[in-house]
């Protein structure tokens, strides 16, 4: 066991709904306890901005065309970034070592080798008068990476602590339902340098969509326990046509998405309840499909499944998923092995800055599709 730091992450997801702060200690490597979780919500007219913003940025031409208008958020984002760090620090009465700041995503394009994030990193670390980790994508980007999804290298460590401790055998495999889904499959830690290795992929929407279509209909951010879709009818005809569309895309290809790789466009004209039916039925169905293709179809093996991320608390979304998975996959919530499926992301990013100054590894060829395993990040003391 090598050096316990301190470390603190900071991660605002796609759905731009606030920020998850976690503080954990952990070397880097298999040892970390988790001390504190945290959940600051974004003021109404912050989101507003985020939203305008991020529906602007269509292309990388787009970023230089908002310069003045994205510094001036970058610059508020990290402001209430900071507010959410003094107000956790006030509680925790030790010192913190680092800072994993993830930023707000407002675009991203493999292709290009651009992901932005807003999030002013010098600034947050003058503030704060911490070192601070961020800008984690780029070193990946730079390597043929997708520079997504980061959270395996994480999972993988949550997966050894719960094999130890609940005796579950591997393979473990962490289903993550944010603003997008992905999927890990995890190896034991004396595996990991091996023969076995780390996958993980982007498998299609998570909440993106379903919050989208709420937030256009309701004033309302989000469906609450999937309850207006449960009232809904899917709509068939309109889901297979759009599931054919995805099949045939390009999009289907990648191994990471961006949230604007998916549309509402195939849900207009059908009424609130309806379409949020469909559109959950339509996200389970593209995660379920590219779940299968992702893991073994080997019918003997007994698959488990542990799901983190807000959309674990879709209750639609999880029973429609029960239904439709094949009977050796099990499923269930990371939380009954006393892991809060919130902050799975924001312990990620305080677990991962803690590896980037060690210069390890946070990135694999079998994640995100990098040459070499890649570390990453921008390490800043600004004080």
């Amino acid at each position: 066991m090598g050096k316990i730091y301190t470390s603190m992450g900071l991660m605002s997801g796609t759905s731009l709904d606030g920020i998850d702060v976690s503080i954990i200690k952990s070397d880097g490597n298999e040892e970390y306890s988790t001390e504190l979780d945290r959940y600051f919500e974004y003021d109404k007219e912050l989101v507003q901005k985020l939203l305008e913003i991020r529906d602007k940025i269509l292309n990388s031409e787009d970023l230089g065309r908002y310069f003045s208008e994205i510094k001036d958020l970058e610059r508020e984002v990290t402001l209430f970034h900071y507010k959410a760090v003094n107000e956790t620090i006030e509680k925790f009465n030790s010192n913190i070592d680092l800072i994993g700041f993830h930023g707000q995503t407002i675009f991203h394009d493999p292709e290009k080798k651009i992901s932005k994030q807003l999030g002013d990193g010098k600034l947050l670390s003058q503030l704060t008068k911490k070192k601070v980790v961020y800008n984690f994508r780029q070193n990946d980007l730079e390597n043929g990476g997708q520079g997504a999804p980061l959270a395996p290298i994480f999972h993988n460590a949550l997966a050894n602590k719960i094999h130890k401790k609940f005796n579950l055998d591997f393979p473990i495999f962490i289903l993550n339902i944010g603003g997008i889904s992905n999927i890990t499959s995890t190896v034991s830690w004396n595996n990991l340098w091996q023969s076995e290795k780390i996958y993980a992929y982007d498998i299609g929407p998570g909440n993106c969509l379903i919050d989208e279509w709420i937030r256009k209909n309701t004033k309302k951010k989000f469906d609450k326990n999937g309850e207006i879709a449960k009232i809904g009818k899917v709509d068939k005809l309109i889901l297979n046509q759009a599931l054919d569309n995805f099949e045939n895309s390009f999009v289907k290809k990648r191994l990471s998405f961006d949230t604007r790789d998916f549309s509402l466009g195939f849900v207009r004209g059908l009424n609130l309840e309806d379409g949020a039916a469909t559109l959950t039925d339509y996200t389970v169905k593209v995660i379920i499909t590219n779940l299968l293709n992702f893991l073994s179809k080997d019918k003997e093996k007994k698959w488990k499944i542990l799901i983190c991320g807000g959309g674990r608390k879709n209750k639609t979304l999880i029973e429609i998923m029960e239904k439709e998975i094949v009977k050796n996959f099990s499923i269930q919530l990371i939380d009954e092995y006393g892991v809060d499926g919130d902050y799975v992301e924001s312990q990620a990013f305080a677990y991962i800055a803690i590896r980037s100054f060690l210069n390890l590894p946070i990135t694999f060829p079998g994640t995100t599709g990098c040459k070499k395993p890649c570390s990453g990040g921008i390490i800043t003391k600004n004080f």
